[in-house]
Parts: structure tokens; C-alpha cells; sequence
């Protein structure tokens, strides 16, 4: 029996959710007196694989073969159940981003595991194993009872500590016969996006709404961004408009996004908005309406014109910055 932990990695190098995830299989490995086994697919280097020793990796598979250069959630699927099947593993923690989204059903399927998704505690219990998880765009909590052999649970992103520990890990080049008929995915063409922080990856992410009133006063807003070197975001109305694009869209049918700071700003916080973003472990909104309902998810709040305020607030910034 043992803990299975799949590292998503970008072009060859890990991010902070990846060592959330081992610090989190780490924790639920020393509850259950079991090991922790963790799998990296595609091409990293051992300096990088030994990265994750640091926050409780033990043994490390690292898996690269020629049906992995492509992300093809079929294909990771197929590799990591007989990993799975191989290690023993009664527990597998994955993203709860696009890419864990995309193979966790398929692997509860093959391995005929029962789901816990989107969760952001420890167990709360191993007999019977019970999982807590926001629901109710954040409004409410569950506890999940999985009573399958195995389990299969997709962490949120920013939702545990990482925990360092001593570096003991073993990496072993790990050998896996992939059925090629399950690639389908063909990368027709790359676009990557340059100097611009990814909002699912940002620690702090201010977001504008129709409270700027205009898109020729989004100045101060970039320019807050980009001190506190933060991700641009957006609401949903502000994307309809066409002030800002699609992709700095935030919400339940935008981006899904957990930073440790959200900043929003003349946004008054719409339920389809705040399923998007009540993740984030602080907000601070500004809002001209006292009883925006943005104001009940946010820890701290400023009642005002944004446009009279972020001038105040850059100022305010660069003066602690200097």
C-alpha cells in the first residue's frame, strides 16, 4: 500500500502547485504509516526531480518515453493506473487544475476509484476515509465519505502549506509500455504568451471591474500590477465589453483562480464571479456600494470611488517599495 503523487511539470520544470501536491501526499502518507511514491511524466532533468525530495518526495519515477511528449490525457492515463497498479497505491493526489480535470475521471474509471475533487484539507478521517471540499461556489463545505479500495483526490490549487523536509528521495528511470493507439493529440502550433504572469500560477492578482467605468482608466491598475508584480485580471461584464480580453477573465465561467491575495476593484462581486476567485486565502475589494456583495467574501474592504483610491494606492506601494 502506499500514497501516489503525479507532478504535472511545464517544459521541464515543477511549480509551486507540484510541491503543494508532494507536501499534501506526504501528510496523507504519514497519517495512513505508508510510503509516498511520486511520478513525473516527460523530460526533466534529475536536478529538477531532486526538487521534490525537498518537500517529502521518497521514491521518484520519472517516466519519459515517446508517448509522452505530448500532453494527451488518454496516454497519462494509461501510465499513471499501471504506476498505480505497480506501487500499490490506495491513495493518488492530482492537480485540481485543467490537466488533473482532464485525467482524474478517466483514471476513477480504470481503476474503478472513488473521487474526491477540489479538496483543500487533509482527511478528516481514514476509517471512513472522509475528504472536506468547498461546494456551493464556496458558499458551503462537504465532507466526502470514499468507500472504494482506491482513492483518487485532486488538491486545489493554494490550498496547503508547503512543508519542507529532509532529502532522502531515490529517483528511478521508470519503464512503462504505452498502447500507442491511445494517442490521438497533435500539437498543430505553439503560442506562448511572453512577459505576461499566468493567473493561474500568480500569487497576487488584481482585477478590475465596471466599477473603472471606462477601459482608458485601467492605467493605475496595470501600473498596481505590475509593482506588487501581480496577474491582470478581469470580470466577465469588463470581457463582454471588450475593454479587457477574454483570457483576464476571472469566474465560474472564466478563470477558476486561488492566490494568496486578490485584489478586486470595482467589481461588486456577482455569485458566478465569486465561484471563480473564493479561493483566494485574502480579498480586498473596493467598491463605491457598501453592501456589494463582494464586501461578505472579503477580508478587507475599502467603501470609494476606485478611480479616486488606486491612484492613493500606487503611491502608497511604490513608497514601500522604495
Amino acid at each position: 500500500m502506499s500514497v501516489l503523487v503525479y507532478t504535472q511539470n511545464w517544459d521541464g520544470k515543477f511549480k509551486k502547485s507540484s510541491f503543494e501536491l508532494v507536501s499534501y501526499g506526504a501528510k496523507v502518507a504519514e497519517m495512513m504509516n505508508t510510503s509516498l511514491v511520486v511520478v513525473s511524466i516527460g523530460n526533466v532533468e534529475e536536478a529538477e526531480l531532486k526538487k521534490l525530495g525537498k518537500w517529502g518526495a521518497g521514491r521518484i519515477l520519472s517516466v519519459n518515453n515517446e508517448y509522452n511528449k505530448i500532453l494527451d490525457s488518454q496516454v497519462y492515463t494509461d501510465i499513471i493506473a499501471q504506476v498505480a497498479v505497480k506501487e500499490s497505491a490506495s491513495v493518488i493526489v492530482i492537480s485540481n487544475n485543467n490537466e488533473g480535470k482532464a485525467i482524474s475521471p478517466r483514471l476513477s474509471v480504470r481503476l474503478k476509484a472513488g473521487m474526491g475533487s477540489g479538496v483543500s484539507r487533509l482527511p478528516l478521517s481514514l476509517s471512513p476515509f472522509t475528504v472536506y471540499k468547498r461546494t456551493f461556489s464556496g458558499n458551503a463545505f462537504a465532507h466526502v465519505v470514499i468507500k472504494s479500495d482506491i482513492k483518487i483526490l485532486t488538491l486545489s490549487q493554494n490550498s496547503f502549506d508547503l512543508v519542507e523536509t529532509a532529502d532522502n528521495s531515490v529517483i528511478e528511470n521508470h519503464s512503462v509500455t504505452v498502447d500507442g493507439s491511445l494517442l490521438r493529440t497533435e500539437v498543430m502550433e505553439v503560442r506562448r504568451n511572453a512577459g505576461k504572469i499566468l493567473l493561474t500560477d500568480a500569487e497576487i492578482v488584481v482585477s478590475g471591474g465596471r466599477g473603472m467605468k471606462s477601459p482608458d482608466n485601467w492605467g493605475p491598475l496595470v501600473e498596481l500590477a505590475g509593482l506588487l508584480g501581480a496577474g491582470l485580471a478581469c470580470s466577465r461584464p469588463v470581457s463582454d465589453e471588450g475593454w479587457r480580453s477574454h483570457e483576464e477573465h476571472t469566474g465560474q465561467t472564466g478563470k477558476i483562480i486561488a492566490p494568496n491575495l486578490y485584489i478586486a476593484v470595482g467589481i461588486s462581486g456577482a455569485t458566478q464571479h465569486l465561484a471563480g476567485v473564493s479561493s483566494s486565502k485574502y480579498i480586498v475589494a473596493i467598491n463605491t456600494d457598501k453592501d456589494a456583495p463582494i464586501f461578505e467574501a472579503a477580508q478587507y474592504g475599502i467603501v470609494g470611488d476606485a478611480l479616486r483610491i488606486l491612484p492613493k494606492l500606487v503611491e502608497a506601494v511604490k513608497e514601500i517599495k522604495k
